[in-house]
């Protein structure tokens, strides 16, 4: 699956927004697919960095991540986290999503950002830490997506389910980015603890 997006290349201190081609035989794509099972075919994309260092791109493997939860969500959503706005952009393509509240911790990311997707009435981008932000109290969700981590590993877990807590009576459903691919993770990581 591929989601065009429409943001433009920009830099905002530490972030910058860059578009990227991964050309036909790239063969380092081929050995990152064998290594981690995650590559870019060829194709023209975007990524977002934060001090040079990767944190998301419109890659099929990204948009994989989400898609169920895009398939599962309606009426009113939360995502914590806007990032390029890839998952955002495929909320909004359903007639089912009645409103999008993303909460993004960087002002830079929505200096960058924003402006592409506020076009939408349903769109409300706050400026806020997730774990600080307060949603009113008679809010609720009937979808919310955490995705404010740079890397997949077990070490999110605690605040995935910190995040999870607190959303639990005020959503009917939620995900967070790579959640099982963490549990994975831990569970080998402790797994290679008890062997000699």
């Amino acid at each position: 699956m591929n989601i065009k997006i429409d943001v433009p290349d920009g830099i905002s201190n530490d972030w910058r927004i860059e578009s990227f081609n991964v050309p036909k035989n790239d063969i380092s794509q081929v050995f990152s697919l064998m290594k981690t099972g995650r590559g870019v075919p060829p194709g023209d994309y975007k990524r977002l960095k934060r001090n040079g260092t990767l944190v998301m791109s419109n890659a099929p493997d990204e948009i994989r991540d989400f898609i169920r939860f895009v398939y599962r969500a309606k009426g009113n959503v939360l995502v914590n986290g806007l990032g390029l706005g890839v998952l955002l952009k495929a909320l909004l393509n359903k007639k089912e999503v009645i409103s999008v509240t993303v909460i993004e911790k960087s002002k830079d990311v929505i200096n960058l950002v924003a402006d592409t997707y506020l076009k939408d009435k349903r769109v409300t981008i706050i400026n806020a830490d997730a774990f600080e932000y307060k949603p009113a109290k008679d809010a609720y969700f009937d979808a919310v997506w955490h995705d404010i981590w740079d890397y997949i590993t077990a070490d999110n877990l605690p605040e995935m389910k910190k995040l999870t807590r607190k959303y639990g009576r005020k959503a009917s459903y939620q995900e967070s980015w790579c959640r099982a691919q963490c549990e994975l993770a831990e569970k080998r990581s402790k797994n290679n603890r008890f062997r000699w």
